[in-house]
């Protein structure tokens, strides 16, 4: 019997598995749907027991990579991370009308921010941050294609200004933006920006501020293209994306395959930041759960600062995060018993995790994408003093399922994304599949991780 009868013979035999491991994981049509800043009230315990709920998805991942094992067909795998087809491009007008609609954006932002409504409801700052941005902007960003360095107002406005072209520090590498995107992320939570389009506002025109000190300093392409980290964030989502731009101009592709090029996470510096995206989505939802208020609350009652307590389980989340990773990598090695270095390793197998991340993010977000884009369009046509009456969509409940799903499929993509890593490190079958053990192992354990969070009820809001 010939590789390919083998492997056809294994994906019959696994495939009927996968689907009833999935169908446990469809029945829990009502799952947690989160968003960062504006909160829709759709959170919702599943409907099968939970052991049974993480267990599945766990297994589902695992069956992806005994699945993803049986093609080894190194032509296949290349022939699917490669596929593409030209598209036209977008055009300089096209262009001009993104970077006036992001300086309309900023605009907006600032002035309601300062001199609209005070609540958050009817706030187009809020509103425009946190629905327009956060969730339909990121969420197009890797469903389609990053357009944010059109969009982009913060480079649009640095990139007006002389420059004193000094050389960026090599040393720091993509840590600003790690950090930065933490501290984003942080304030988020620890703060009522989400409901204050006051203290919203400041953080913007902070943003901004950060933004051009940072291109005067070291120029537009350094700062923009290193430290930023909002602009890493997307573009590091836009690799899951079915469109990308290219040296030769836009290009459709298989969703996710940008992920199988690894060339632009060359440093530990790139990984950690990567760890940081899966991280901070993860974060966000954890600090949303009655979980945690029941960890939180007796701490802050001990007379803990509730910031401290915040910024403890940030950082000791992150490093546990890191530390896993670097550990899956260190298995790699070994399992594999290659001469590779384990930060090889880890760089390689970095961009998978991506997919993870744009799952999450899927799930937490695409709920309030849903129920207050209408709320958003309707407070633009008046910014400043918006209808008393603003509608808001009813989202069903089978979209908490689409939310689950997601955060599957994201982890499901990880799993080909690092096979096809793996056939590209190492020329021997065996080597190629045991050298995925160990991402694997840690893939399942955010993949539980992710699941128990989207499962959780709400909790209390921050004791902050």
């Amino acid at each position: 019997m010939d590789r390919h009868s083998r492997t056809g013979r294994l994906a019959r035999r696994a495939t009927p598995v996968m689907l009833a491991m999935l169908a446990v994981i469809a029945s829990a049509s009502r799952a947690a749907a989160h968003a960062g800043g504006v909160r829709s009230a759709t959170r919702e315990t599943v409907t099968v027991p939970t052991w049974l709920f993480l267990g599945t998805g766990g297994a589902v991942v695992g069956a992806s990579f005994l699945l993803a094992s049986a093609v080894t067909d190194r032509a296949f795998i290349r022939q699917i991370d490669t596929w593409g087809r030209a598209l036209p491009d977008a055009g300089r007008v096209a262009r001009l009308l993104a970077r006036a609609v992001g300086i309309a954006g900023l605009a907006i932002t600032v002035v309601a921010g300062v001199f609209g409504p005070e609540t958050a409801g009817d706030s187009a700052a809020v509103l425009i941050v946190w629905v327009g941005w956060w969730a339909v902007f990121v969420l197009s960003s890797y469903l389609l294609g990053n357009a944010w360095p059109a969009v982009d107002p913060f480079r649009a406005v640095a990139g007006a200004l002389p420059s004193l072209d000094r050389s960026y520090p090599e040393r720091l590498g993509s840590w600003p933006a790690t950090v930065g995107l933490l501290a984003l992320v942080y304030l988020e939570v620890v703060t009522p920006m989400a409901d204050d389009p006051r203290l919203l506002t400041g953080l913007v025109v902070g943003y901004l501020t950060v933004s051009v000190a940072g291109s005067v300093a070291f120029g537009v392409d350094d700062w923009f293209g290193t430290a930023d980290p909002v602009s890493r964030l997307l573009a590091a989502y836009g690799r899951v994306a079915p469109v990308a731009r290219t040296d030769e101009g836009l290009r459709l592709r298989i969703p996710g395959m940008g992920l199988t090029d690894a060339a632009w996470v060359d440093g530990r510096d790139d990984v950690g930041f990567v760890v940081a995206i899966v991280f901070v989505t993860t974060y966000d939802g954890f600090v949303g759960t009655a979980a945690w208020a029941d960890i939180a609350r007796p701490l802050v009652e001990a007379g803990v600062p509730a910031l401290l307590v915040y910024l403890a389980a940030m950082l000791v989340g992150y490093a546990l995060f890191l530390a896993l990773y670097l550990a899956s990598a260190r298995a790699a090695r070994r399992t594999a018993d290659t001469y590779l270095a384990p930060g090889v390793l880890a760089r390689r197998f970095a961009p998978s995790l991506l997919a993870i991340a744009a799952g999450y993010h899927l799930a937490h977000n695409l709920a309030t994408a849903l129920s207050l884009s209408p709320t958003l369009a309707v407070v633009l046509t008046s910014p400043l003093s918006p209808p008393s009456s603003l509608p808001v969509l009813l989202v069903p409940g089978w979209v908490g399922g689409v939310g689950v799903a997601a955060v599957l499929a994201g982890h499901l993509l990880a799993v080909w994304v690092a096979h096809s890593a793996a056939y590209d490190l190492f020329p021997d079958r065996l080597q190629a599949v045991r050298s995925q053990y160990g991402v694997t192992v840690a893939m399942v354990a955010y993949t539980m991780a992710s699941l128990w969070i989207v499962s959780r009820p709400g909790g209390a809001p921050p004791f902050v």
